[in-house]
């Protein structure tokens, strides 16, 4: 069988491009798929570089280019990551509609964004249409039991899967078993934007840094708003406190991994964050907004804590009470490891994926190239 992956370059600062990354490597042998045959296509912006003519002329020719390798490559089923904001949406609305005039399969992968109910509130024909491309796709994915549920409820009659993103495990971080050392070690992992809640988390290091917290925040990443951000460290008064080390991957990655204590992601609005699960993997301690699938991951003072957006004062009293409690942050590391051990292994991942593929498919062989109606059910974990 052969799937087709939609979605950002391989090589860009996304957790959709991790998500793309581990179904290409991950271990389909040992669970039974052997003839399993997965390609990339990029779709998006996301690790080009390109002027606006560039990217006119990308828009026009990316749903032909798509068309094409639907059908040279023979492909059976396509699946499209995609993500509940707008400029997403009508993007990917139109590669679901090649697929269907070429009569191939559609898993809907949906990143993060607004609950369906959300998307176009107060905008019936917006609302209505959205429906109907949900039911053009022949399953829906959510990471988390909030989007999972939201889907159920917006669209019955659609089949919507729980499938909840996996990880890498690797060995913990060094700075676990040193928690009673002074001064607590921050990092945060991700694309340099806003709505990460960047802005807030340097106004929260520089309330702990006035108090006289020994406080290090190293931010790994690149984005929009870099140089922003930068202008505001140097406005409150944060070097050397706080670091900017570019986008790191591999061993560069795992470095920071391996010395951070706290992980930390303010996040206005979240699916689930690779981000999280690779830092929780390593035995980092994780501080992050309650929104989104997080809550289904990180249960508060069980495997981390829990913030509300846009609050400083809260993500203060956080990790005030990180630095002064060592015993807790030891005991949270440990249980942010286990969570991920016992919850979020690739190979569970991997056969979640292909017992859907396998699903798709043999729906599209036995009753024709497109289903009526499909009932909902969910690959979930529990």
């Amino acid at each position: 069988m052969r799937v087709l992956l939609a979605g950002p370059a391989l090589g860009a600062i996304s957790g959709v491009s991790t998500h793309v990354n581990l179904l290409l490597a991950a271990p389909w042998s040992s669970v039974g798929e052997n003839a399993l045959d997965l390609t990339h296509f990029q779709i998006g912006s996301e690790g080009r570089e390109e002027s606006a003519a560039g990217r006119l002329l990308r828009l026009l020719a990316s749903p032909l280019a798509l068309g094409a390798c639907l059908v040279t490559r023979r492909i059976d089923v396509l699946h499209l990551n995609t993500s509940l904001n707008s400029k997403a949406y009508w993007r990917d609305v139109v590669y679901l509609g090649v697929a269907r005039l070429l009569r191939r399969r559609v898993i809907l992968q949906i990143h993060g964004g607004s609950l369906p109910h959300e998307f176009f509130a107060g905008r019936r024909w917006a609302t209505a249409l959205f429906r109907r491309v949900l039911r053009a796709a022949d399953a829906v994915v959510a990471l988390g039991k909030p989007e999972w549920q939201a889907f159920r409820d917006f669209v019955p009659d659609v089949r919507v899967h729980l499938i909840p993103n996996a990880v890498v495990l690797a060995s913990a971080s060094a700075s676990v078993g040193d928690s009673e050392q002074a001064g607590l070690r921050l990092l945060f992992l991700g694309r340099l934007d806003a709505a990460k809640g960047l802005f807030e988390l340097l106004e929260a290091v520089a309330v702990l840094v006035r108090s006289g917290r020994l406080i290090r925040l190293l931010i790994a990443g690149s984005g929009s708003e870099e140089a922003t951000l930068r202008a505001r460290v140097e406005a409150l008064g944060l070097h050397p406190q706080v670091e900017f080390t570019g986008a790191r991957f591999g061993a560069d990655k795992q470095a920071l991994l391996q010395w951070a204590q706290v992980f930390v992601l303010p996040s206005h609005a979240e699916g689930l964050p690779y981000a999280l699960l690779e830092a929780m993997a390593a035995g980092i301690v994780p501080v992050v907004s309650a929104v989104g699938s997080v809550p289904d991951v990180v249960g508060d003072l069980e495997h981390g804590l829990l913030v509300t957006p846009h609050r400083v004062d809260e993500l203060v009293a956080a990790l005030a009470r990180l630095d002064d409690d060592r015993a807790l942050l030891a005991r949270l590391g440990v249980a942010a490891r286990a969570r991920i051990i016992e919850r979020f292994g690739l190979e569970q991942f991997a056969r979640s994926f292909a017992r859907l593929y396998r699903q798709v498919d043999c729906d599209s062989r036995t009753s024709g190239n497109h289903p009526a109606v499909v009932s909902t059910e969910s690959d979930s974990q529990g």
